[in-house]
């Protein structure tokens, strides 16, 4: 406990130092750095005696030797031989080479223990930031990893990688996305490299998640960021709730095993693991969304009541035209929400104004490449009925087709 004012007074620093990289960045031509994130809603800064176990109100454990999928060697327990607080303000997770309670694995009697923690009926959240400060282990064999899924049916519920690392490649670490058609080893990510070990010292790893877009960090450095384009027309499955995971696995397919250089015990210290809401709305003015024959994306009549409809209209500046993208997934005007009716998934339901009021119903991505919204609930695309460009064209969802009445440009 001795170190909490010390990790308050350090957190505090870097959130004005992440703020003013936010606004130098941009001036110096890299645009390269972490922005500053939204507000911190959910964290654990392993504060507590040396020796005792995590906070089960935060952290849960998978449990056994079945090799997970990887041909992994350990064994996950819940003990705080292998997960405990270091009393210094870190979780330290730690592989062992021993067996002491005669565990058996897929290959046999197993040889390794270590610790798998997970979120998963405790936390989850739908885009922000999820960002954790460790110092890795090293060695031939030894997988550590910071990561999170989108629900037990996997891959179709997505996965997002935020560090890997595998001991022959002590300073490099990878940010992969799975989904249907692209998991496993042929998931989507890259390897962000440094001058030496990640075991050597304290590193931040991080992404920024929202609707269409994951941007990975190290120490605030971007290195790579991932849309739908990425996909090959394979479906992008993140725009739901994720629980996060921490881990290291000994052996499997990917790393190899351990050989002659490998020596135990090895550790994953854990300074903190903290969760953002994305960036809070700015609030400012809205701006167009123009379409097929250049018409604008109208609210009818300038109506406020439930159920106003949303159409095709000459553009004219007025407030029903003025629509603001929120980091929630909303797209609203006139302070309501662009909502399909009665919250169908099926070609032609209609599109309308509605309160505000967080469903599927009224979350919409943008992808700027092809220029369609889409509804990820549903799959679809926003599209002008009867491919018309008539004022008083009513909106609709509709199977994307690229026509260009689901083209849409934001201004």
């Amino acid at each position: 406990m001795a170190r909490t004012p010390r990790k308050r007074l350090l957190f505090a620093i870097g959130t004005v130092l992440a703020a003013i990289a936010a606004l130098v960045v941009p001036m110096t031509g890299t645009a390269s750095a972490a922005p500053a994130p939204g507000p911190l809603v959910w964290s654990d800064e392993f504060d507590g005696p040396a020796g005792s176990p995590v906070d089960g109100s935060k952290w849960r454990f998978d449990i056994g030797g079945g090799g997970w999928g990887n041909n992994e060697h350990q064994y996950y327990t819940d003990s705080t031989r292998n997960a405990a607080l270091d009393g210094n303000g870190n979780l330290v997770i730690t592989a062992r080479r021993e067996n002491p309670a005669g565990y058996q694995c897929h290959y046999g009697t197993c040889l390794y223990t270590s610790a798998r923690l997970l979120t998963l009926g405790t936390f989850s959240q739908t885009y922000g930031r999820f960002e954790a400060r460790m110092k890795l282990p090293r060695g031939q064999g030894i997988w550590p990893a910071f990561w999170m899924l989108g629900g037990t049916n996997w891959p179709d519920d997505g996965e997002i990688d935020i560090m890997e690392n595998i001991g022959r490649e002590p300073n490099t670490v990878h940010g992969t996305i799975h989904g249907p058609g692209y998991s496993g080893g042929g998931g989507i990510g890259a390897g962000y490299t440094i001058g030496s070990p990640f075991a050597d010292a304290f590193h931040t790893f991080a992404v920024d998640w929202s609707p269409n877009l994951i941007v990975w960090y190290v120490d605030g450095v971007e290195y790579q960021r991932r849309t739908p384009a990425d996909l090959g027309g394979r479906r992008w499955v993140f725009d739901h709730p994720f629980f996060m995971i921490m881990n290291v696995a000994v052996g499997g397919d990917w790393p190899g095993y351990p050989d002659g250089t490998t020596t135990f015990p090895q550790t994953l210290t854990v300074d903190y693991v903290r969760v953002y809401a994305p960036p809070t709305d700015s609030g400012g003015s809205g701006g167009q969304i123009t379409g097929i024959g250049g018409k604008c994306v109208d609210v009818a009549g300038a109506e406020t009541a439930n159920g106003t409809p949303i159409q095709l209209w000459d553009c004219n500046g007025t407030a029903a035209q003025s629509w603001t993208w929120n980091s929630d997934g909303s797209v609203r005007a006139l302070g309501k929400c662009m909502d399909v009716t009665a919250g169908s998934t099926a070609n032609g339901a209609k599109v309308q104004l509605y309160d505000c009021n967080g469903t599927g119903a009224q979350r919409w991505t943008y992808d700027s490449g092809t220029g369609q919204i889409v509804n990820p609930q549903s799959g679809k695309c926003l599209d002008a009925t009867d491919v018309s460009s008539a004022n008083g064209t009513r909106l609709q969802i509709w199977d994307c087709t690229g026509g260009t009445n689901q083209r849409w440009t934001r201004t």
